[in-house]
């Protein structure tokens, strides 16, 4: 297994070394092994570290508001335009921004206090939210000025995301970390089910720009939050800044790390070819329109998050799997027959339970990816992996929406969705044989 150096929790003391507990709270004796139904219920133990429990907090604050903001702007943008190509591109308009703050935030989030880089993007998240209330409560009508504020959100999300990924490991001891990942991953999920919900509910009551203003709000308490953490700051060996450089030192330390890199690779053959959300707002409003647009835009929303809350419920289990690198494998296979399936479905609660099934093994890959990364990178490393993480995860499905979008306005949606699954399968598949460092990665 390519671990490279300790992966237990790092965190500098007085004295320059590394104690053995994280910062956030004591480590206790060793807690009994759990039995029975408890064995396979949500493993809780990071939560009572308090520092853990602060940043978990944070993401509990933002998980309903931001997804409320994630439904209304391409639901704005499909209004304005009739056209999910059009979705698709929007969605690209965030993604160059997203992958340079991505990549350059790793490297601060290695240079830097770890805690102040998350309390500046916090705070810059929260202002592009109210940006967007402000342009759609002057009925500005404009999908270029949409575009705009996306890219600010995503270059600000860009630098966020592996500062607050990078904590975790300092955080939790070792053998927590894929509980820790599996308690943020669900409450996120949870936000992704109801927020939809909410949006589906609440857009032909309030319409858009108070969906915005919520999500504006939700995260000012996170921007509390965050402020409550303790001081992370680079431990001994992190670079002293974080320029081209630093990034181009992460990334041969990902090629000299093969089973990070298929890691990685298995994301993207998951997202760019199986994620069909760009397509969601033409079915809702054409092949389930008899159920109501709003209700099916809800349901289709809310379906994988729904799956994914239901494996983070069962996260106890993880804890005893050993070889993550199949767990990895067998959950993006199972997303793309799940996603082949929703694509050859016509009824809308056959299309929510394949979408569910597809959200279920999505969390079991996030877990067990997560794992992989916190646990095989030192903390000197561990901003820029997170950088990279963060560009794959949040950006395969951004180019997920340009390919379903166009393909779906060319072949139509059901199509569009049944193909990208089934390239899922194939080419996951094909590289796990190919290629055998993941399929052999074991704790």
């Amino acid at each position: 297994m390519d671990t490279g150096k300790s992966t237990t929790a790092d965190s500098p003391d007085d004295s320059g070394t590394r104690p053995s507990g994280p910062p956030g709270g004591e480590t206790g004796p060793p807690r009994p092994e759990r039995t029975g139904w408890r064995r396979w219920a949500m493993d809780t133990r990071p939560l009572r570290r308090p520092a853990f429990r602060r940043l978990w907090t944070s993401s509990t604050a933002t998980a309903v508001g931001s997804q409320l903001t994630a439904v209304a702007v391409p639901k704005q943008v499909y209004d304005l335009t009739g056209s999910s190509a059009w979705v698709g591109y929007a969605s690209l308009a965030g993604l160059l921004p997203l992958v340079v703050f991505a990549l350059w935030g790793g490297a601060i989030a290695d240079s830097l206090d770890r805690r102040t880089v998350l309390l500046v993007t916090n705070t810059g998240i929260a202002v592009t939210s109210l940006l967007f209330w402000v342009q759609a409560a002057a009925g500005l009508g404009s999908v270029a000025v949409l575009m705009v504020l996306l890219a600010l959100q995503q270059a600000f999300f860009g630098v966020n995301a592996p500062a607050r990924s990078a904590s975790v490991a300092r955080l939790v001891p070792a053998g927590e970390l894929a509980a820790a990942n599996a308690l943020t991953s669900t409450v996120m999920q949870t936000g992704l089910v109801l927020g939809p919900l909410l949006a589906g509910a609440l857009i032909p009551v309030i319409g858009l720009g108070t969906l915005y203003l919520v999500d504006a709000l939700a995260l000012c308490a996170a921007v509390a939050a965050v402020r409550r953490l303790p001081s992370l700051p680079p431990l001994g060996g992190g670079p002293r800044r974080s320029g081209p450089r630093q990034i181009a030192a992460g990334f041969r330390y990902i090629a000299a790390r093969r089973v990070l890199l298929l890691s990685f690779l298995a994301d993207v053959i998951a997202m760019v070819f199986g994620m069909p959300r760009a397509l969601f707002p033409q079915l809702a409003a054409t092949t389930y329109a008899s159920w109501g647009e709003g209700m099916a835009l809800g349901l289709l929303y809310a379906a994988i998050p729904v799956g994914a809350v239901a494996a983070g419920l069962m996260s106890g289990s993880y804890s005893h799997a050993r070889r993550h690198g199949w767990m990895v494998i067998g959950a993006v296979v199972l997303w793309g027959a799940a996603v082949t399936a929703f694509g050859l479905s016509d009824g809308l609660w056959w299309a929510v339970l394949f979408l569910a099934v597809a959200g279920f093994a999505d969390m079991v890959s996030m877990v067990f990816r997560g794992a992989i990364l916190q646990s095989a990178a030192t903390d000197e490393m561990r901003g820029r992996m997170q950088g990279v993480f963060t560009v794959v995860v949040a950006g395969g499905p951004r180019l997920a929406d340009l390919l379903h979008g166009t393909a779906g306005s060319a072949l139509g949606p059901r199509t569009a969705v049944a193909g990208g699954g089934l390239l899922v399968v194939v080419a996951m598949l094909a590289l796990a044989f190919a290629v055998p460092a993941l399929r052999r990665h074991r704790i």
